[in-house]
């Protein structure tokens, strides 16, 4: 009698190893670091890409090329701002600077969450400067390379 290995599905406490990458490289890569633990259906992960973990059985390694925007959505213009020097003194470390490629973490309103903005363009002013952010994914708008291995599937 053989038994047949776990496999993943809509709502599985996953341990794998994993790589999101775009035109310009790796996003996030575990491969070479600690395995990572997620529950499916959670949000820790974009629905497209879960999509492609369902149904794989444990011990599974595979590579998925995901669409342009298909796995973080279109890159949304409106969500690359502009953000006043005195209001990020205000958020954060007052001494704190920023360069170009900086990705930088914001508390939601309610305080029980954060999200990151990659800094875009500084200027300098006499009114205190501004920082230029992009509030998008990374991978938002890009075709997405996904690399999974899936080390247990409960």
């Amino acid at each position: 009698m053989t038994t047949s290995l776990p496999r993943i599905t809509e709502s599985s406490f996953l341990t794998l190893h994993y790589r999101l990458s775009g035109p310009a490289g790796d996003i996030i890569n575990t491969f070479n670091d600690k395995p990572a633990t997620l529950s499916l259906g959670t949000g820790e992960l974009s629905p497209d890409v879960e999509r492609c973990l369902l149904g794989l059985e444990e011990g599974a390694h595979q590579t998925f090329a995901l669409a342009e925007g298909a796995a973080f959505g279109p890159r949304n213009p409106e969500m690359v701002q502009w953000v006043a020097a005195k209001l990020l003194r205000q958020l954060g470390d007052p001494q704190q600077t920023y360069s170009v490629g900086d990705v930088v973490q914001f508390p939601t309103p309610d305080g029980q969450s954060s999200y990151a903005g990659a800094v875009q363009e500084i200027k300098t002013g006499a009114e205190g400067g501004a920082v230029l952010f992009d509030f998008n994914h990374p991978l938002a708008g890009h075709p997405v390379t996904f690399e999974v291995k899936v080390i247990g599937v409960l």
